[in-house]
């Protein structure tokens, strides 16, 4: 199996270095028979790479320790269910996933665009080839899956890292990659569209649908992977602007940034060169993020070790920002738009400082990210830069944007009027004032989070109204409810009113993210029926647990949760020894409701009294979090389906439609 799965994954670079080479000359001596040749061996990639990938999985659950990827990442008491993530859990094996899933996209984006792209399948499917050929470069010869020990094969193998034997693990990175690699098949359209000039109402279709996928997936995946710091790492947070958090989070910006901006290019015929550039830019900052993880360049608890593969990837994105350069260089007029602004005060004003806003964002999380080794190649020391700046950056520039959140749907195209500026954010403005006051007035008085607060009321109650508004129309017009005119609303504009969604779901996660500004924490030594008091909780110790199984041995605290005299939970921190690591790891115990999260960490006992260290973290609003990443997601599959009038609808309820659009085209 093992050289079936070299021999194969040899075999997939061979064909995706002919579909590049037959793809290529194909487009350039206008030959079809030798492109649509370069287009099958596309096609071959992907059940090449699939063997590959079933082979090293086959490889881990026969526990074949002569295979070094196998003996390095499993081991045998390791239990079924993890021996999935043990694909990606090293840099050999996340690779081969990478070009696994890049494969499986180039296979149906090739399918999908036959008939409706047919004039840029070639040349796109010719750049993902491209991008293919490197990846499995890397899998066949700088970091292989299927090398063997040259010694004799171990007994047993060193077993998965502990961090990763959590159920965030089998799904955080696979969303993670699909939104990263995603990015590549918007990136090779808009390069393909660039290069043959194709007029930009069509080609922004199949990129800004592509787009959206990537960009669901890596929503998903940097929600999990904050799911996985708070539930796992046990220091009661879930973001900590760390490298590899960053590296995620600039492609998810960029991609975020157009797809605001390609409204305007759809609409407007404007923006066109910022589009390119942000499609670029997504799948640039990709490759940059895979660059941070595997070089070992930065030091992070999600990296890889230090590793030579960086050099490649060096290389890589040196050719990837010339022949992008290049293009747009030499087809730099093609994009160039007749349309100006009209007004500050316009729709296409906001998007303009929408894409500046998040420019800006991406630049100093760069910055900030890059930073310790830009000081050390100059300085010669080393110099991190902590939260702190992060925070001191990026908090006012995040408020600014929550603000656009609310003000840019609403703007009216080319010019928006003083009375509809009055109509739109008088009540709300209002509203979001008065609950800034009254939190101040309350005692509740950290700025950014009261700004967040009334910024989040302010939002929501701009989105509730343009839903109303639009029902209005159509249950007055067409003689329905409100109830049943909502949905028909939804599916008549899925695009318009997912954003809205989406945009509510953002409100969410910034409500959540704001009750941080109101943590809590303790700790303190629990021996039995010991009290500590947190917040509206008391907790109690009563008593210790021991487990021994054949992947680790723990021991557990037993918590008591009084509230109010009330016992409301029991929880069980605990500490996990794994054996075949030799590693320790916490198990936090969490107690969530809508209003905080009583979250609890065993810190071992102390090498002087022997007594037990519990932590105790009170986390405000956590639950908002996920509810608001739940209902982006939500939101976004709206946004994917395609708009539809109900197939019952008479003549009264086309017309209340058609009255519903001339209120949303005016707004």
């Amino acid at each position: 199996m093992q050289s079936f799965g070299a021999f194969v994954l040899l075999l997939a670079l061979v064909a995706a270095a002919y579909g590049l080479l037959a793809g290529g000359l194909g487009i350039w001596l206008r030959r079809p028979r030798l492109l649509a040749s370069g287009l099958r061996a596309d096609l071959a990639t992907f059940p090449l790479v699939t063997a590959a990938v079933i082979s090293l999985w086959g490889l881990i659950l026969r526990n074949d320790f002569a295979v070094a990827y196998v003996a390095e990442h499993s081991n045998r008491a390791l239990p079924f269910y993890y021996k999935l993530p043990v694909l990606w859990s090293g840099q050999e094996g996340s690779l081969l996933f990478w070009s696994w899933i890049l494969s499986g996209y180039a296979f149906i984006a090739s399918l999908t665009s036959a008939r409706r792209h047919p004039h840029l399948r070639g040349l796109a499917m010719t750049v993902l080839a491209g991008v293919q050929v490197f990846f499995l470069l890397l899998n066949n010869f700088a970091a292989r899956p299927f090398a063997t020990i040259p010694v004799a094969a171990p007994a047993d193998g060193n077993g998965l890292n502990p961090l990763l034997q959590y159920a965030e693990m089998i799904f955080h990175p696979p969303m993670l990659y699909l939104g990263y690699i995603g990015f590549s098949v918007p990136f090779a359209f808009a390069l393909a569209a660039l290069i043959r000039r194709y007029p930009g109402d069509r080609w922004i279709h199949v990129t800004r649908r592509w787009t959206m996928i990537a960009w669901l997936f890596l929503s998903i995946g940097i929600v999990l992977g904050g799911l996985w710091a708070y539930t796992v790492l046990g220091w009661g947070g879930y973001w900590a602007w760390d490298p590899v958090e960053n590296a995620s989070f600039m492609p998810w910006l960029m991609g975020t940034a157009f797809l605001h901006s390609v409204m305007m290019q759809e609409k407007r015929g404007m923006l066109k060169k910022w589009n390119v550039w942000l499609i670029f830019g997504a799948f640039l900052l990709s490759i940059f993020g895979d660059f941070i993880t595997r070089s070992g360049l930065i030091e992070s608890v999600h990296a890889f070790a230090q590793s030579s593969i960086g050099n490649w990837f060096i290389v890589f994105l040196a050719l990837l920002v010339a022949v992008c350069g290049f293009a747009f260089w030499r087809n730099r007029d093609f994009l160039d738009s007749p349309a100006r602004l009209e007004s500050t005060l316009a729709r296409e004003s906001g998007f303009l400082f929408n894409n500046f806003i998040f420019l800006v964002l991406v630049f100093a999380i760069l910055w900030g990210t890059m930073f310790p080794v830009l000081s050390e190649w100059i300085q010669g020391q080393k110099i991190t830069v902590g939260r702190a700046f992060f925070d001191r950056i990026n908090v006012p520039v995040f408020l600014f944007l929550l603000l656009l959140t609310g003000v840019g749907p609403v703007l009216a195209w080319r010019r928006t009027s003083a009375a509809s500026l009055r109509r739109n954010f008088l009540w709300p403005g209002a509203a979001g004032a008065g609950l800034f006051l009254g939190l101040w007035l309350a005692g509740i008085r950290n700025p950014y989070s009261d700004i967040a607060f009334a910024l989040g009321l302010f939002v929501t109650i701009i989105i509730i109204s343009e839903f109303l508004r639009g029902a209005r129309v159509l249950a007055r017009r067409g003689g329905i409810s409100l109830a049943r005119a909502l949905p028909q609303l939804v599916m008549r504009n899925t695009r318009r009113y997912g954003g809205y969604i989406v945009h509510l779901g953002i409100v969410l996660l910034f409500i959540g993210i704001a009750g941080s500004g109101f943590n809590q924490s303790l700790q303190a030594a629990m021996p039995y029926q010991a009290h500590m008091r947190i917040g509206p909780y008391t907790l109690i110790s009563e008593s210790y647990t021991e487990n021994d199984n054949p992947n680790y041995s723990s021991r557990s605290m037993i918590v008591q949760v009084d509230q109010g005299g009330q016992k409301v939970a029991t929880l069980y921190p605990a500490r996990r020894f794994y054996k075949a690591s030799r590693q320790t790891q916490s198990m936090v115990a969490i107690h969530t409701t809508a209003l905080n999260d009583l979250y609890l960490v065993y810190g071992g006992r102390d090498p002087q009294t022997g007594q037990p260290i519990l932590h105790a973290y009170l986390n405000p609003l956590m639950i908002w979090i996920w509810v608001g990443a739940i209902v982006l997601v939500l939101g976004t599959l709206i946004a994917l389906m395609p708009s539809r009038m109900n197939p019952g609808a008479g003549p009264a309820l086309t017309a209340a439609a058609q009255s519903a659009e001339a209120v949303e085209a005016h707004s």
